[in-house]
């Protein structure tokens, strides 16, 4: 039953009470010919029938409250269901899982330095519009942006032969260019790095990035070394080097030997 009809059934209700009421006055008048006695049972007749249409106009005036607010309702589910298409449409650009962008610290017994946590993405289109690149940096001054972290999306994964995909999944990507991102900034945090804080442990590391951060191809741009892949979602067992075979195939990353290290070079699509 909808909503007129059932303003139509109580309309018909209060009628019917109406009419009742009506007869019962008439048999009060009928019954005051007789005895007083009969009185009080006509009284509390009488005062059960007030109560009942006040109860009834009270139910008409809720249903009438119910119906007014239909429009409202209808507008909240119709605006809920476009947002929830919208998510969805999200959804399939963006990885079910994105691990957080871990610190990575030098530490020595008086100083060190944290990474800090990368500036939120907006996965949306999968692809993040990259900054200006860089101009190569030199010692002692202002250091380099957050690496880039340009995720590929599921269209990009299906565009792959089966044999290059195997059994990676969108997730376990992605988790990979977490890590090169947090990697290729430890390595940025050494080239930028005022040589006073640097420990014993670290100053060989640091001479060797930043000559290779020098190197043609290289300068300006984010990079990790392959001795720098220790997970930990990438490592550099047979799923982590399917994974670099599958972000050189798409563009994300470019491999190059520089003295006797394996260097990965972070890349903006095409």
């Amino acid at each position: 039953m909808d909503v007129k009809q059932a303003g139509l059934s109580l309309d018909s209700l209060v009628s019917s009470f109406n009419t009742r009421i009506a007869e019962l006055q008439d048999l009060v008048v009928a019954r005051n010919m007789y005895p007083a006695s009969s009185i009080t049972d006509l009284s509390a007749v009488d005062t059960t029938l007030k109560a009942m249409e006040h109860q009834l106009q009270q139910i008409k005036d809720r249903l009438r409250e119910e119906t007014l607010a239909i429009p409202k309702a209808k507008k909240l589910i119709k605006a809920s269901l476009q947002q929830q298409q919208k998510l969805q449409s999200m959804s399939v650009y963006a990885p079910s899982y994105m691990p957080e962008r871990g610190k990575v610290m030098h530490h020595d017994n008086t100083t060190c330095s944290t990474i800090e946590e990368p500036v939120k993405q907006d996965y949306s289109f999968g692809i993040q519009e990259p900054k200006e690149e860089p101009a190569p940096l030199i010692k002692e001054k202002k250091g380099r942006g957050s690496p880039p972290l340009w995720y590929i999306t599921a269209n990009e994964l299906d565009s792959l032969s089966s044999y290059m995909r195997g059994r990676l999944t969108l997730d376990k990507i992605n988790a990979a260019i977490n890590d090169m991102a947090v990697y290729a900034e430890a390595n940025s945090q050494l080239i930028t790095a005022p040589r006073k804080k640097l420990t014993e442990s670290t100053i060989e590391k640091a001479l060797e990035v930043r000559e290779i951060g020098m190197a043609e191809g290289v300068k300006g741009k984010h990079f990790f070394l392959e001795t720098d892949v220790k997970g930990p979602s990438l490592k550099l067992d047979i799923t982590g080097k399917a994974i670099l075979t599958v972000l050189r195939h798409l563009g994300r990353i470019s491999e190059s030997r520089i003295g006797h290290h394996r260097v990965f070079i972070l890349l903006r699509p095409q």
